[in-house]
C-alpha cells in the first residue's frame, strides 16, 4: 500500500488557560528544528502580542499572520506549500474554517490548529469539535480549577460587581485573561462558587 501524501490534522483544545497556544508554539519550535518550514497564523480578534503575534497568557510570543475569515489562510498561503500551518484561536474563525483546512490537508501540507471546544457557557465552541473529530490526533488539555484546584475543563466569565442570581454569566465572543475569565472544574463551573483565597 503507498504512504498517504496527504497532511494530518493535529487539534490542541481545552478551556481558557490551559496552555494550548503554549503547546502550539512548542510544536512550531520543534518542527523549525526539524527544518521544516512552517507559516503561523492567529485571528485578529486575539490581539493580547499586538498586531501581528501570538501570545500566551504568560507571555511566551512568536510573529505570525492575523487574519479573520477562514478564506484568508488560502489567499495569505497564494501558492506556497509550507510542510507546516499552525493556527491559534481556531473557534473565532467559524465553521467555514473546516473546509478551508480540508484543503491544505488534501495539499499535504500538516496542520496545528489550537483553540477554545467549549464555550464560557459549557457548550461546544464549533469548528473545534467538528476538527476534534476528524484530526489524526487531539490533545484535550485542562486548567487548574480557580476554586479548588482540580483539573478545570470549562473557564467562566467572572463579574466583580456580580448581579443576584447572576454571578457568573456566559457570552462567547470576548477575549481576555484572568481579569475576565476564570478556570473552573465541573463541579464549580456554576455560579455561586467562589474562587479560593490565596
Amino acid at each position: 500500500m503507498r504512504p498517504s501524501t496527504a497532511g494530518r490534522l493535529h487539534v490542541i483544545a481545552g478551556p481558557m488557560f490551559a496552555g494550548k497556544t503554549e503547546e502550539l508554539l512548542r510544536r512550531v519550535h520543534r518542527a523549525r528544528l526539524a527544518g521544516q518550514q512552517v507559516e503561523v497564523f492567529g485571528h485578529r480578534l486575539d490581539d493580547r502580542g499586538g498586531a501581528d503575534r501570538l501570545s500566551t497568557h504568560i507571555g511566551r510570543s512568536e510573529p505570525a499572520r492575523m487574519l479573520e475569515q477562514p478564506q484568508e489562510l488560502l489567499d495569505a498561503l497564494g501558492g506556497e506549500r509550507p510542510d507546516l500551518v499552525a493556527l491559534d484561536e481556531a473557534q473565532f474563525f467559524g465553521p467555514g474554517l473546516v473546509p478551508v483546512l480540508d484543503e491544505l490537508l488534501v495539499g499535504g501540507i500538516q496542520v496545528e490548529a489550537a483553540g477554545l471546544c467549549v464555550t464560557y457557557d459549557g457548550g461546544p465552541f464549533e469548528p473545534v469539535p467538528t476538527l476534534m473529530a476528524q484530526a489524526e490526533e487531539v490533545v484535550k488539555l485542562t486548567a487548574v480549577c480557580v476554586v479548588c484546584g482540580a483539573d478545570a475543563a470549562f473557564h467562566v466569565r467572572r463579574h466583580d460587581t456580580p448581579q443576584e442570581g447572576d454571578a457568573l454569566q456566559a457570552t462567547a465572543a470576548q477575549i481576555g485573561g484572568t481579569e475576565s475569565y476564570q478556570a473552573r472544574c465541573r463541579a464549580h463551573r456554576h455560579p455561586g462558587a467562589s474562587p479560593r483565597r490565596t
